[in-house]
Order: C-alpha cells, then structure tokens, then sequence
C-alpha cells in the first residue's frame, strides 16, 4: 500500500464489517460501547502488526473523531451521523488547522455565517487526512469573527456535513510516509453548509473539540508504541539470524542493548499510556497526562525505530524489511496533531506552574 500509495480499503472494510469502528460508540447506535483504553490496545495491535500508521490511520478518524458528535449532538444528529460511520458505510476527515494559524487554534480565520436555515463557510484549512476519500468532514470555523469576541475561545462553532467536492477543493499534500493515506489542503467559498449540521450551540465549538482532541492523543500514542515493538520484532529477529564474524550479531552488546533499552522505554510509556486511557474514561478532562504519553510515545517510538534500522545496518535501509517504512512514519507523532514542544508547554504550565512562553 505504501509503494503504491493506494488507500488500504480492504483493510477498511474489513474492520467495519466485524464492528471494530464502532468499539466506543453507544450500544443503540451500532457500537459497542467500550473505553478509550480497549481502543487504544486495539490501535495499538493494528500499528503493532506492522501496518503501522498506513493501517491505523485509515480507520483511526472514525475511532475518536466524532466524541464531540456523542457528547454534544442532539438524538437526531447521533443516529443519522453515528449509524453509517459505525457500518462503514461512510468516513469522516477532521478539518481543523489552517495555513495562517497552525497550531494556534484559537485564532483561526474561517468564517461561517449564517443564512436562514444553512451557513455559509469561506476559507482554508490544511494537514486534513482522509478527505479524498471520506463523505464527510468534521469542521471547525469562526461563526464570530476573532475581533468581536470577549475570549478567543468563543465564536468558533463545529460542524459535521457532508464533504461537498462541487464547493470544497481538495488538494493532496506529498508526504515522506504513509503515502497510502492522504493529507491535503483544502480551499472553499460560499459553501453552504444545513444549520440541522451544527453540533451544539453556535460558538461553543472549541471546548467541543477539546473532548476529542485528549482521546486522539492517547490513541495516535498507542499506535506510535505499536510501530515501536514492530520494529523490534524485525530488528530482533535479523540480529537473532545475522552471523558475522562466526556469530550472530545480537550476541553483541552493541546491537543488544540499545534493543533492550528501546523496549523498556516503549513499554513504560505503554503502561503510562494505559493509565492515560483509564483516567480518561472515567472523566478525567485535563490534558497533562494526554500531553506527557504523546511526546513520551513520539520520542520513545522514534529511538526504537532508529535503533532498528542501525541495528539492521544496511538491510535495515531497505525497503524489503519494512523498518525503514516505520521510521518513516514514527515521525508522525513527533509532529502532529500537536508538536513535543507544545506538549512540553503543556506540562510546563499546567502541571509545573511555570509562566506561560507563548
């Protein structure tokens, strides 16, 4: 998939059809009602398979994306939205960051305004997964413009609607990994979206997304892990075969330890990760322990990785054994839907009571 740059739909399908889309959604819904730490160990498997992101991303939106929708729809909305996500029959992309804001969400600068019984939505937005293949578009827009509002947390209202592409451009963006899922850019004017689309109140958007966005964290850290451990699998395996000079190279402990020492690191961040899923499930809505398993799962990922491919020497760069393919796409989570920085801002304010740097 990756070579071919082709969207895994068999996959997809595959996990819709056994109801796997649906493993946190209301029982009445199709769903099966289960935590974010039973998803997360079910994102990880997928990652840890060797599927890696390319796996886990094609099915990862449908997962947590549409939290907000659960929490904050009407009954309506819930059952004309959650049934045909959970069956499959339909996929959702996140449309939040734009090119002028990046991660500064609050000052986003898509507007919507509305128009009798519809809305009308001008803008731009960018690093949106999925969207040339998904129906639909979870989208987060100014409906107060940023100079008319008491706090920049206000004005901003979220929509899920239909991924009209006679009013919405969408341009892929090339990638050094996970070229089988797309991101892209994505430009529209005068879009006219129905007001029944709206989740929530008007303007009450951003602490809606903020639900989903500490689940998504979790989750993207628990496939992160699962890249980690595939990438130690292969590693092992060849330093386990590989003999040089009489004998196998993990006899060394040049090649074994940094091995060793990337799965201690991977698996306390998984625990940590764990510990993050269940506070979330049982109501747990600040972000300092979502904040700290992200970078420790893009970090620690990321070493274990590198050390295979090193470990591996030059197999290890070759496309035939699939580690240099996890190193590629363990810089995912390094970087997105948050940077380690501002993760670290994060735990640096919140939980260390430092002054704000930004």
């Amino acid at each position: 998939m990756d070579n071919s740059a082709r969207w895994p739909s068999e996959f997809q399908e595959a996990v819709a059809k056994d109801g796997w889309l649906g493993i946190m959604m209301p029982s009445q819904y199709g769903g099966s009602e289960l935590g974010l730490a039973e998803a997360t160990v079910m994102m990880q498997t997928i990652a840890e398979s060797g599927g890696g992101y390319t796996a886990s991303s094609c099915v990862h939106m449908n997962i947590f994306g549409l939290a907000p929708v659960v929490k904050y729809g009407n009954e309506e909305q819930r059952r004309r939205f959650l049934v045909p996500l959970i069956e499959g029959k339909e996929r959702a992309c996140f449309a939040v960051t734009e090119p002028n804001t990046g991660l500064d969400t609050l000052k986003l600068q898509s507007l919507a305004t509305r128009q009798g019984d519809h809305y009308v939505l001008s803008g731009s937005k960018i690093w949106t997964s999925t969207a040339q293949v998904a129906e639909k578009i979870l989208i987060l827009v100014r409906t107060t413009p940023l100079d008319q509002v008491k706090k920049p947390s206000e004005g901003l209202t979220l929509f899920y609607t239909d991924l009209d592409r006679t009013q919405v451009s969408v341009t892929e963006i090339k990638k050094m990994g996970r070229a089988a899922v797309d991101t892209n850019s994505l430009y529209f004017d005068n879009w006219r979206v129905p007001a029944s689309d709206r989740i929530g109140a008007e303007g009450q958007g951003f602490k809606m997304i903020l639900h989903g966005m500490n689940a998504e964290r979790i989750l993207l850290s628990g496939e992160a892990v699962g890249i980690g451990y595939a990438a130690l699998r292969h590693a092992s395996n060849y330093a386990r075969s590989r003999v040089v000079f009489g004998r196998p190279i993990g006899q060394n402990q040049g090649v074994a330890h940094p091995l060793a020492k990337a799965w201690c690191q991977l698996e306390s961040t998984r625990l940590m990760i764990m510990q993050a899923a269940k506070m979330w499930d049982e109501g747990f809505e600040t972000g300092e322990y979502a904040n700290a398993v992200k970078y420790l799962a893009g970090e620690n990922a990321f070493t274990a990785c590198e050390t295979a491919v090193c470990s591996m020497g030059g197999m290890g760069y070759a496309k035939d054994y699939h580690v240099e393919r996890f190193l590629r796409e363990v810089i995912i989570p390094r970087l997105a839907p948050v940077s380690r920085e501002m993760c670290l801002n994060y735990i640096s304010e919140k939980v260390l009571e430092l002054p704000r740097s930004y």
